[in-house]
């Protein structure tokens, strides 16, 4: 699942391709034919007139008239198994691009099933001034490095491609590489006018147009995660035929940084809102008919809206409805967004919305964030550090490991809270560590109860020193977040406990 995965396909790219197959084979036929005048021409060669076609050959057997029998080729051995494999960027010939001078007689070795060698328009050279049936042979030929083609260099820019039915018209995104459980695909569609972003790792592909004409207000985004395909169906109001998807926008077809693409807000709903606890409660947003929001797990999203006539912006990381969700049908999934927001008394947003009425307008932009899956390439242990509602953004990622990701052998939740009615999902947290031997979590609270039997005090090296263990030949990855004051120290006593930077992850909203 981490791993970049280039997918081949061939239908906007077979005519530049076949034209280059049949070009080769035409120089290689012509070079073949120039070759056997000049072997008869000097008659370096007593070939019986009789020996080809074969005796007992299709070409001898066939009766005159008939066309002769095809003939069956073995799979993989097809014209276009030819062009996969000449434009995989594999190098066929195991000399990593370095040129070598062939003698006659290392050619002469090489004339087995198995080990066949051809020379086709040029030369080889002799170890001695040797002559053949007294023909001085010309001197051998060699080739400038310029000349060599160079390996092909593997393609990771993601493309697209679209179809259409009487009903429907597809976009097709090829990403060139397997997607996450939790999608990449950002699809909105407002009024004639289609967005669709891709979130791959720290990039964003981006497609935008004016669509050439009306379509239905929704949407429908099917994902083949294991060959990195996003198809974004629209539904047109008239079955008519479109000769384009539309009239490129603004950044069109752009590949770039996720963190240079400006924010992108579409206007959300409000369905319900749920208790955690006290003080703390998850809000359910719904999108419009026309988006589809697939946040990757450790991103974040802004909450926007207008409290005394001005915009307020915050970011929050989405967390799922629960700790550990079944999985989502297809038609939900991207559809909703819950948001994990502590209320506080004295502050400007967040009173304001513990407020909102059922149904109220909430607008959401992104995601954005740093986070990327590569940073959980070959871990085996990760830890989690977190305070207060900076649990968040562990939520997706302790699920993450224990459903997706088999390399981790432990993930291990350290959660710091003032009290012990401040934890978050306590329960499921417990209901977790019980029922997964691959997962543990420790509370610590500072302002404890007389009947708290757990950890107690606030985050310090001798807590960590306990908690951080560090097996020799696996690796880790510590993961933080809370408020600053928290972060920073967190961050300052796992590094002096030997851990790299490219240990250290630190979610920041």
């Amino acid at each position: 699942m981490l791993m970049e995965d280039d997918e081949e396909d061939f239908r906007t790219e077979n005519s530049g391709t076949f034209s280059a197959v049949f070009s080769v084979i035409s120089d290689v036929v012509s070079g073949f034919l120039r070759s056997w005048s000049c072997l008869k021409g000097s008659e370096m060669l007593n070939v019986p007139s009789q020996s080809f076609p074969a005796v007992g050959s299709q070409q001898r057997v066939t009766p005159t008239g008939q066309s002769r029998n095809k003939v069956v080729l073995k799979p993989g051995h097809s014209l276009l198994d030819w062009i996969r494999l000449t434009k995989s960027g594999r190098d066929l010939t195991g000399l990593r691009g370095r040129l070598i001078e062939v003698t006659e007689e290392e050619l002469k070795k090489h004339n087995t099933r198995n080990d066949c060698w051809t020379c086709i328009r040029a030369q080889t050279s002799t170890t001695e001034n040797a002559h053949v049936n007294s023909l001085s042979p010309p001197p051998p030929l060699k080739l400038e490095p310029s000349t060599t083609a160079a390996p092909i260099a593997k393609d990771h820019r993601p493309r697209y491609d679209w179809f259409q039915t009487d009903a429907t018209v597809n976009i097709v995104v090829y990403t060139k590489r397997k997607i996450p459980s939790s999608g990449c695909a950002v699809v909105d569609l407002q009024g004639d006018t289609l967005r669709v972003e891709m979130l791959l790792g720290r990039m964003s592909y981006l497609l935008h147009w004016r669509l050439s004409s009306e379509v239905q207000g929704r949407v429908d985004v099917q994902t083949a995660q294991s060959i990195g395909k996003v198809q974004v169906c629209l539904h047109k109001t008239v079955k008519d035929k479109w000769t384009r998807v539309g009239q490129p926008l603004e950044l069109h077809d752009s590949f770039i940084q996720s963190k240079e693409r400006c924010l992108f807000y579409r206007e959300c709903v409000l369905v319900s809102r749920t208790e955690v606890t006290h003080d703390t409660q998850i809000f359910r947003l719904q999108l419009p008919p026309g988006s589809r929001l697939h946040v990757p797990v450790g991103r974040h999203v802004y909450l926007k809206t207008s409290v005394q006539g001005a915009d307020v912006v915050k970011p929050y990381t989405p967390v799922d409805h629960t700790l550990m969700p079944p999985a989502q049908s297809s038609a939900e999934m991207g559809s909703y967004v819950h948001l994990m927001i502590k209320i506080y008394p004295d502050g400007v947003l967040t009173p304001h919305l513990s407020n909102l009425p059922i149904g109220a307008p909430l607008s959401v932009g992104g995601p954005k964030g740093s986070f990327t899956l590569r940073v959980l390439r070959d871990v085996t242990h990760l830890y989690l550090l977190a305070a207060g509602t900076g649990f968040t953004p562990m939520t997706r990622l302790a699920h993450l490991a224990l459903q997706d990701i088999t390399s981790i052998r432990k993930t291990k939740l350290m959660f710091f809270n003032r009290q012990e009615r401040d934890i978050l999902w306590r329960s499921q947290l417990d209901e977790l560590s019980m029922k997964e031997e691959r997962f543990g979590v420790e509370y610590v609270l500072s302002e404890p109860a007389d009947s708290w039997t757990g950890r107690t005090g606030r985050i310090d090296s001798h807590m960590l020193q306990n908690f951080l263990e560090k097996p020799e030949n696996f690796k880790c990855l510590v993961c933080v977040c809370g408020p600053t004051a928290f972060t920073e120290l967190a961050v300052q006593l796992v590094r002096q406990l030997d851990f790299s930077e490219e240990e250290i992850h630190v979610f920041q909203g």
